[in-house]
């Protein structure tokens, strides 16, 4: 067993976030693993632009409001301990309300991440449904 040191907070960069978004890395496997588990937390209306990952990814809400979207999908509106999973290849984004800090753990394998063009203000602001419908 050892005790892992993780890097410092990282400010995200402006290519693939719209507004102020950090991260701390919680786990970032040594080969073999591609386990990568990171903390992030986005100001209000920060998201990330539209990505898709290799191997999918899993989102478990912290705390605030998260606005997750698959490409050609509703804007699902997530609470703390919601979990959302996008599959393998899948084009979404994720972001903070407008009007909340958000903070989610991002879990997802490997280094294949591919980033595309910015989420518009017009797609933000578009259509949501809760995460849980009870």
């Amino acid at each position: 067993m050892k005790i892992i040191q993780s890097p410092a907070t990282a400010k995200l960069p402006a290519e693939m976030f719209t507004g102020d978004a950090w991260a701390d890395v919680i786990y970032r496997g040594e080969d073999p693993s591609r386990a990568r588990a990171n903390m992030v937390r986005f100001a209000p209306s920060a998201r990330t632009a539209w990505h898709s990952h290799g191997l999918g990814q899993t989102l478990y809400i912290v705390e605030g409001i998260a606005l997750i979207q698959s490409r050609g999908g509703k804007i699902i509106e997530a609470h703390p301990g919601d979990v959302i999973f996008t599959p393998a290849g899948k084009e979404h984004w994720h972001g903070a309300a407008p009007d909340r800090f958000m903070a989610h753990i991002a879990l997802w394998e490997g280094d294949e991440v591919d980033w595309l063009e910015h989420v518009t203000d017009d797609e933000y602001a578009g259509p949501r449904r809760p995460a849980r419908t009870s």
